[in-house]
């Protein structure tokens, strides 16, 4: 009896939580109430290449469990945005890919959990998208050393943050990080 209230009382906080965490985005972000349902498979062939006079953009999720492990990241599944709307998320390590037209694009990567160190959930950057081209970007949370203070402005203890990066990756790196991912499919979760 008791283990079914502490989980639901569990469920409940992670519920909140992802509530709490809700704030206004960058630009290249969509609407914060848009989520995304995903599944992932395994063992996918790479996508073909861009439609003539497109370009396409692949972006590869990636868990880095430091030191402390990262329980519960194996459902890490950032959403990702482009000049304002969202095109997909990923889940654990996985990738998806969309075709975009030729120009400047502004990009944008939002995971929400608990675990996420608030105003460090949150990844932008941007690139000119040249047709025929495929770009290929990491959204990657990773375990960052932090600390607690004493009341001397010394160290009390370690403790481990958890950051969202979104960066560029070379071609090489991109097809590495693709080829050992599964592929993530995303839907639109009904409000």
């Amino acid at each position: 009896m008791k283990q079914a209230m502490a989980v639901s009382v569990l469920c409940v906080l992670f519920a909140l939580g992802n509530q709490l965490r809700a704030a206004t985005l960058p630009d290249a972000c969509g609407d914060d109430k848009t989520q995304f349902d995903v599944k992932t498979e395994k063992h996918q062939p790479a996508p073909t290449p861009p439609t003539v006079g497109m370009a396409q953009i692949v972006f590869v999720g990636l868990v880095d469990a430091g030191p402390g492990g990262c329980i519960g990241c194996g459902t890490f599944s950032p959403r990702v945005g482009i000049d304002g709307s969202w095109v997909g998320a990923t889940k654990g390590n996985s990738y998806f890919s969309v075709e975009l037209d030729p120009g400047e694009h502004h990009l944008c990567a939002v995971w929400k959990s608990l675990l996420a160190t608030k105003g460090k959930n949150v990844g932008v950057t941007s690139f000119n998208a040249e047709a025929g081209k495929v770009y290929y970007f990491q959204v990657r949370i990773r375990e960052v050393e932090g600390g607690v203070m004493g009341p001397s402005g010394g160290p009390v203890s370690s403790t481990y943050d958890w950051v969202l990066d979104l960066t560029q990756l070379s071609e090489d790196e991109g097809r590495y990080q693709m080829k050992i991912s599964a592929l993530a499919t995303s839907r639109l979760r009904k409000q």
